[in-house]
């Protein structure tokens, strides 16, 4: 893959956060964003770069999220030559993280 250089158009960032949105943990079966599984997304000429963590260091998932998030940006960015999803740990995911209307549905 080519690498992102200073002349490339830098992705909206809006448009990778709504495609992190179209991303669901295959346990929790909702978005990341809602779940507050996503720390950063940091935009730079013809690049992504995302950090998100799991709900467990144990998930088994963890390769297959990574990938879907990837693929997810390069679909709502096509203007990105570089994506680069980082799976964190610190700080350590908590139920806080997820938003109002998840904490809700799970009657929390």
């Amino acid at each position: 893959m080519a690498d992102a250089t200073a002349g490339d158009p830098v992705p909206d960032a809006s448009a990778a956060w709504d495609a992190l949105r179209e991303v669901l943990d295959p346990e929790i079966g909702e978005n990341l964003v809602d779940i507050g599984l996503v720390y950063r997304v940091a935009c730079a000429p013809g690049l992504v770069e995302v950090d998100l963590t799991l709900t467990t260091p144990a998930c088994p998932a963890a390769g297959s999220i990574a990938e879907q998030a990837e693929h997810a940006i390069r679909s709502h960015c096509p203007e990105v030559r570089e994506v680069r999803v980082t799976v964190v740990f610190d700080p350590p995911w908590t139920p806080e993280r997820m938003s109002e209307q998840v904490r809700q549905r799970f009657g929390w």
